[in-house]
């Protein structure tokens, strides 16, 4: 996964203040994807063609090329296809009908216990060069 500004057909956009959501982050950033970082606190939302509210609630996955907006369990979805291998099949069977709906009722209660997890803090907030796709310029 690559983080510097590029002709990237993807944007990866989450908390940034949320040491869970980093973490998470920091995992997916292994993946075989060419996909822009950025937490929501630094995005150009209205740009991207996503609300601040929305930011807040979910991770954000922005196809580049049609401007689509997935969020949640479908924006993890959309990451996995955009990868090379086998993780490009493992989005399609998130994505697929019935799977969908499990796979967004354990996104939205893993969302609404994140602070439970170990190491996530109120006090969570990262300086930008210490964030996944943070300032590298």
């Amino acid at each position: 996964m690559h983080s510097e500004p590029m002709s990237e057909s993807c944007v990866l956009v989450y908390d940034g203040d949320c040491g869970f959501c980093t973490r998470s982050v920091r995992l997916a950033e292994r993946l075989p994807v060419r996909v822009r970082v950025v937490p929501w606190q630094e995005a150009d939302l209205a740009r991207l063609g996503a609300s601040e509210q929305r930011a807040r609630r979910e991770v954000l996955f922005v196809e580049r090329a049609g401007g689509r907006v997935h969020g949640g369990a479908a924006a993890v979805a959309a990451l996995l296809r955009n990868c090379a291998g086998p993780w490009r099949f493992v989005g399609g069977f998130l994505a697929a009908p019935g799977v969908r709906s499990c796979a967004e009722a354990v996104y939205r209660a893993v969302a609404r216990n994140r602070h439970r997890f170990p190491g996530e803090t109120p006090a969570c907030s990262l300086p930008p060069e210490q964030r996944p796709g943070g300032n590298t310029s």
